[in-house]
């Protein structure tokens, strides 16, 4: 894949914890899978140990500078009904765990809800923040609504990119909050 001024940019490993809660029709992690963007695992042990881990329960916020953990190790998903989500993700999760920034859900289940990202929007999200923007374009493509998601927070993505580390991302999604 090439990246600015012509250089090929590496790919970023994709794997998804798949906790089977959700309707498979509608489900982005399988779709993700099928068309061979991730590598979907049914086990939390089979995330490899110094991968990203976007975990919305995390202390620390995803940014810029979780670039070489992710080139290096990878960045893993983990795919729980909202509903459910809560007890398993505070349990020690293998990985480093990061939340996202304050983002708005594109996708036709939350639309518009802030912080309800699917499991794609949130990869998209993490590859778009760390740089790797032709990734994250290509991984939402394959949804009719992929776009809807970087027109809602272009303006986020791109201040979030521009961080240095988790402490300037919460300062800008500070900033972001008192708009809304």
């Amino acid at each position: 894949m090439l990246g600015c001024a012509g250089k090929v940019q590496k790919q970023v490993r994709l794997i998804v914890y798949h906790a089977g809660q959700c309707d498979p029709k509608k489900c982005t992690a399988l779709k993700l899978k099928r068309h061979g963007l991730v590598h979907v695992v049914s086990r939390m042990r089979l995330i490899p140990r110094r991968a990203v881990v976007l975990n919305p329960m995390s202390k620390l916020a995803f940014s810029p500078s979780d670039r070489h953990r992710i080139e290096d190790f990878g960045l893993a998903a983990l795919d729980f009904s909202w509903e459910r989500a809560e007890k398993p993700l505070l349990k020690h999760v293998r990985g480093t765990s990061r939340c996202l920034p304050l983002l708005v859900a594109g996708n036709p289940v939350n639309f518009g809800v802030p912080t309800k990202l699917s499991t794609a929007e949130a990869l998209a999200a993490a590859l778009y923040i760390a740089g790797f923007k032709e990734q994250a374009q290509n991984l939402l493509s394959i949804f009719k609504w992929g776009h809807t998601f970087f027109k809602l927070n272009m303006e986020r993505l791109e201040s979030y990119m521009k961080a240095r580390d988790s402490g300037e991302v919460i300062e800008i999604q500070k900033q972001f909050v008192n708009l809304m």
